[in-house]
């Protein structure tokens, strides 16, 4: 992706007024709303009926079952949340007290939150512009300045903790360079745990994200292409990974037909039936969503075309994307914070990109490389009406 020239001239109106012409329905419009036009009622009423409404039930199972396909994976393990599968999936790692784990400054919280939740540090990388995620060539550049790789793996020579995992995130559904950033983590010793919350059903040179790193997680909260109403899981090709999972989610019970025996200070992160249920219609459906996100996206990169000022942020070469969020970039903070409030006057409930994590108060004395590209996007994201209910999808 190359940088948008900067226009001191940029037409807000104009913008609004071609931004709006895909959608024409009512106002307002939300940013990504669901869309239930499958089995839902069918699936979740049989539940209901059946009383299996909790964590145990056929439709987990088979929930499990169709994540694991999709994503090419051996083994899937349903959550209650995105968070909670990345929290897991961060243990799973091997992330311990007192570590330092790679993660975007620009990203959701819940990717920093995960780590704080292992007791581990957040330590913020840069983006790359054509992927919006970790940037691996910088990130490589950066560990030589100030890692080293040891007895004890990757430590950071300025704080002597050891880095243990990096965690790259498929911004708004684009992959990150996979390839590329195995390549570093394998150099440097690093786990990858590979955060898909908003990628299910991207693909990166023809296979599924969520797949490709050590361990991974996908999300099927409420904003999600497929939801669970909440909802994650997460991914794995190694059978002693998944066991753990499933017992670390599980409160780590011992199988008993009547004792609670525990032998680890395990969590109640188990998705209920009741969602998984929810969670099959839409995973059915999900071809169709992705081609009527497409179908946007087309419209949305026909009606901005040769609007100066203006580019859609596009699917990386290789890569097929399922545009969970369209994302255009303006010339500047002054240019996005006038298209917001343009856009929002006009019943288009757009946003920005997240604060990026060096900028929240929890996060800002975290270690860190130089992050330009990552402020630079901030400052410059507009996220569309991006839902699969979204007409022109």
């Amino acid at each position: 992706m190359s940088r948008v020239p900067e226009c001191s001239g940029f037409d807000v109106a104009e913008f609004v007024r071609r931004v709006q012409h895909p959608l024409t329905t009512a106002r307002p419009l939300p940013l990504h709303e669901p869309r239930f036009s499958g089995r839902e009622w069918e699936y979740v009423r049989d539940c209901l009926e059946s009383g299996w409404v909790s964590s145990v039930g056929s439709y987990v199972d088979r929930f499990e079952g169709m994540i694991a396909e999709r994503l090419g994976a051996s083994h899937a393990v349903a959550t209650v949340n995105g968070t909670a599968a990345l929290h897991v999936a961060l243990l799973l790692a091997g992330v311990e007290t007192g570590d330092e784990v790679l993660v975007p400054a620009l990203t959701f919280v819940a990717t920093a939150n995960a780590v704080r939740y292992c007791n581990a540090t957040p330590h913020l990388v840069d983006s790359a512009l054509d992927t919006l995620g970790i940037d691996p060539d910088r990130l490589e550049d950066y560990l030589r300045r100030i890692a080293s790789v040891g007895p004890d793996g990757c430590v950071n020579r300025l704080t002597s903790r050891r880095i243990r995992a990096v965690v790259p995130m498929h911004v708004f559904g684009h992959p990150v360079s996979m390839d590329r950033l195995m390549e570093v983590a394998s150099r440097w010793r690093l786990t990858v745990v590979e955060d898909a919350a908003e990628a299910m059903g991207s693909l990166y040179r023809g296979s599924p994200v969520g797949g490709l790193g050590h361990v991974g997680i996908v999300s099927f909260n409420g904003n999600k292409i497929v939801t669970c109403g909440g909802g994650g899981a997460v991914v794995t090709h190694d059978a002693e990974l998944a066991r753990a999972a499933r017992h670390l989610t599980t409160t780590a019970k011992l199988p008993h037909p009547w004792r609670y025996r525990h032998d680890l200070t395990g969590f109640n992160y188990r998705l209920p039936n009741l969602n998984a249920a929810l969670g099959c219609a839409q995973m059915e459906q999900l071809d169709g969503f992705i081609a009527a996100k497409r179908r946007l996206t087309e419209s949305y990169a026909e009606s901005l075309d040769d609007l100066p000022g203006v580019r859609l942020v596009t699917e990386p070469a290789g890569c097929r994307s399922i545009y969970w969020l369209n994302a255009v970039l303006v010339p500047d903070q002054d240019a996005r914070d006038a298209v917001l409030a343009a856009t929002h006057r006009a019943g288009l409930l757009t946003r920005p990109a997240w604060d990026p994590l060096h900028l929240l108060p929890m996060y800002a004395d975290c270690p860190r490389d130089d992050l330009p590209i990552a402020e630079e996007l901030f400052a410059r994201i507009v996220c569309l009406p991006s839902g699969v209910a979204a007409p022109g999808s």
